[in-house]
């Protein structure tokens, strides 16, 4: 894993450095500690640091679904703006029809 100044490895790919953009953009259905809910899209995670950090990332109580999220061009794009948009995007498109 590395660190704060470089990022953190997701498989192929490291994160990118203070992002957080998927700790921010997407929703969550299980519990988190802090959050026994989950969290709503486009709603911070509490365990996501001032520096845009996973503070469970190495954790056993980090959500599977976060830990099988893997960074990609079509998700991260080039910057942190518009990873938040690409995955708010992808929230909106798999977000259950209201109905």
């Amino acid at each position: 894993m590395g660190d704060k100044d470089t990022g953190r490895k997701r498989g192929n790919r490291t994160c990118r450095p203070g992002c957080g953009a998927c700790c921010i953009a997407l929703s969550i259905s299980s519990p988190i500690p802090g959050m026994p809910d989950g969290k709503p899209a486009g709603v911070r995670c509490v365990q996501l640091s001032d520096e845009n950090l996973c503070l469970i990332y190495d954790s056993p109580e980090r959500p599977d679904v976060c830990a099988r999220l893997k960074p990609s061009a079509d998700i991260c794009g080039d910057s942190r703006e518009e990873a938040l948009r690409l995955l708010g995007q992808m929230e909106e498109e798999t977000a259950p029809n209201a109905g």
